[in-house]
């Protein structure tokens, strides 16, 4: 890949939009020389080309918030970089998640955040939480609760309030993702098994 990219373009750079590796979300835009690209792909943390310093830098290298590399894809006319990356913390240099704040949150990005939140909970067991005293009740548990929920949803739905719907839908949200991660399965492993069946139906 890298002897193909049009490095000529952008007089040897090319554009590298990198991207949350689980939300979708865009968290940054730089640009790398293929020296950058190849310390990305050998050493799987992102590193770019700075226009200004006139040298490559690594990100996260002075904060620590570095982007793990998940992969690395060309565009069609090779000219441009789509890196998919875990971000160690947030990416932009204000402490923002994303360079992009002012853009519409992404759907995606809310489920993979709770998620993390989930699993960070699940790793770390904080005594107080809500989540910690599901983990320690169990699968079954958490299973029970999951079912609750689905059945207040059901019945905000037929008593027509869309609040309390709204309210109920998140909590059984919440439920699922720590049922999917008590059992070690993701929201990844869901959107799979969707895509799948719809390529069915069509």
């Amino acid at each position: 890949m890298i002897d193909t990219l049009r490095y000529d373009k952008l007089n040897g750079l090319v554009p590298a939009v990198v991207q949350d590796a689980d939300s979708g979300e865009v968290l940054m835009v730089g640009f790398m020389d293929r020296a950058a690209v190849e310390a990305t792909l050998r050493d799987g943390l992102v590193t770019f080309w700075s226009r200004s310093r006139r040298t490559l830098w690594r990100k996260g290298e002075t904060s620590g918030h570095t982007l793990a590399v998940v992969d690395v894809t060309p565009d069609c006319d090779r000219d441009t970089l789509l890196v998919r990356a875990r971000p160690s913390g947030p990416t932009c240099h204000t402490g923002a998640r994303s360079c992009f704040t002012e853009a519409p949150a992404h759907l995606w990005s809310v489920f993979a955040e709770l998620e993390r939140t989930v699993r960070d909970r699940r790793s770390s067991m904080p005594e107080g939480s809500y989540t910690t005293s599901l983990f320690n009740a169990g699968t079954g548990r958490i299973a029970q609760k999951v079912g609750e929920e689905a059945v207040e949803t059901v019945v905000a739905a037929v008593q027509g309030d869309t609040k309390a719907l709204a309210n109920e839908a998140a909590d059984l949200i919440y439920h699922l993702t720590v049922l999917l991660a008590d059992r070690g399965s993701t929201w990844n492993d869901v959107v799979g098994e969707l895509r799948k069946r719809s390529g069915r139906r069509s």
